[in-house]
């Protein structure tokens, strides 16, 4: 008997039966890939997580170069600056008082200018945060909001993050 014949009795699958399979699994495939939708939330934490780990960077640095680094974030994403800050009179705003350019951090990988994954990132407080070399500082609280989600920074006096 040549091979590849069957015998009587064998029994194979006919092309209509494996084309329904086919079907079958395709439509469970696609109900699960529907049912993970990504969750802005989560994009949210890893944001803030990774900026936890930023923020630390940049304080290290200040610790080691002794001027101040101030992080801005907009709706896009963030930034961190070095040079001299201070209070204007009456405000709250830090405002620089150097001459010339301030360093941006451009170049550098940890603190280089960041894109949130999720846009637009709504921050609260909305003012810059001063990163400053004292061993002790104000402990403080920032929310990251993108939609409904929201995911708040902490930071305790001896300069430790935690996210929530």
């Amino acid at each position: 008997m040549p091979q590849g014949t069957l015998q009587a009795g064998e029994r194979g699958f006919s092309l209509i039966e494996l084309m329904v399979v086919m079907v079958i699994v395709g439509i469970a495939t696609a109900a699960i890939s529907l049912s993970i939708a990504p969750d802005p939330a989560q994009d949210l934490r890893r944001d803030a997580r990774e900026l936890v780990q930023h923020l630390a960077v940049a304080q290290n640095e200040v610790r080691v170069d002794g001027r101040v680094i101030a992080w801005q974030a907009n709706g896009d994403g963030y930034s961190f600056a070095r040079g001299t800050w201070h209070a204007a009179p009456g405000s709250a705003i830090p405002v620089v008082s150097t001459a010339g350019a301030l360093d941006t951090f451009v170049r550098d990988d940890e603190l280089r200018p960041r894109q949130w994954r999720v846009t637009p990132v709504e921050v609260t407080p909305a003012r810059p945060v001063l990163l400053t070399s004292e061993p002790i500082g104000a402990s403080w609280r920032m929310e990251l909001r993108h939609g409904s989600a929201t995911v708040v920074v902490l930071r305790d006096a001896a300069g430790g993050y935690e996210v929530r």
